[in-house]
């Protein structure tokens, strides 16, 4: 295959650019803008996880508050009856002797009952406190995220930006070149010859090859006999 040896040249330009447009794109996949916004956002997650389970916590001792409030209320009803009857003038003295037992009784109830909902109420003024802390972390958190995010799609923008202007470059080139020569070209690669190394796949070539190379007219198209990439003879790379 022949082809004019400036259009072969202009293949080591759209070389350049196809591994540029490879390295944006690993780029792209790989940011470390994009890796910091998955790290806050599991943060975040993690953090959110935290305060639902502490209010589910908080719940359950509000649940048993109203219920040890509600008999500790009991009790106190049934000492105030006890205490009228006490006081009753109706009252005998062996119901005295039981309503004091019972009194007794039921105040060591309401002792045991109000200690009880103290050490909830404790619990339950933790949990509040570790839930505001939880809170407080998620906000500063999704401010992080915020920033995050802004500066991923910056580096997304500037590279889509890049992208964007190579890509419009290799079509006119795509346009300006042979046809026959571009649709080899994408199937096989390029490389420049640099010394006595293929520029692709970076093998050197033996003396017999690079013999043949050095006869070849300017027009002819060589090939790599390694890797069978376009060998392009490019001065300043030692062809």
């Amino acid at each position: 295959m022949k082809a004019d040896p400036t259009q072969q040249r202009a293949l080591l330009e759209m070389a350049e650019i196809d591994a540029e447009l490879t390295r944006l794109a690993h780029r792209a996949a790989n940011l470390p803008e994009q890796q910091r916004c998955d790290e806050l956002e599991a943060q975040h997650r993690a953090a959110s996880d935290r305060v639902a389970v502490l209010g589910i916590a908080l719940e359950d001792l509000e649940g048993q508050v109203q219920r040890l409030e509600s008999e500790i209320d009991g009790v106190r009803q049934r000492e105030d009856r006890d205490r009228a009857l006490l006081a009753s003038p109706d009252t005998n003295a062996k119901q005295l002797a039981e309503l004091q037992h019972e009194l007794e009784t039921l105040q060591r109830r309401q002792s045991a009952l109000e200690d009880s909902e103290l050490e909830i109420m404790e619990r339950r003024e933790q949990l509040q406190s570790e839930q505001g802390a939880e809170q407080e972390n998620i906000d500063t958190l999704a401010g992080d995220l915020t920033a995050a995010r802004h500066a991923r799609n910056e580096a997304l923008a500037e590279i889509e930006q890049t992208r964007d202007a190579r890509a419009a470059r290799r079509s006119e080139l795509t346009a300006a070149l042979d046809a026959e020569l571009v649709a080899l070209y994408d199937r096989v690669g390029a490389g420049a010859l640099q010394g006595k190394r293929c520029g692709a796949c970076r093998i050197e070539i033996d003396r017999g090859e690079l013999s043949r190379i050095a006869a070849a007219a300017d027009d002819e198209v060589l090939r790599c006999p390694e890797c069978g990439a376009i060998l392009l003879r490019v001065k300043g790379t030692g062809a």
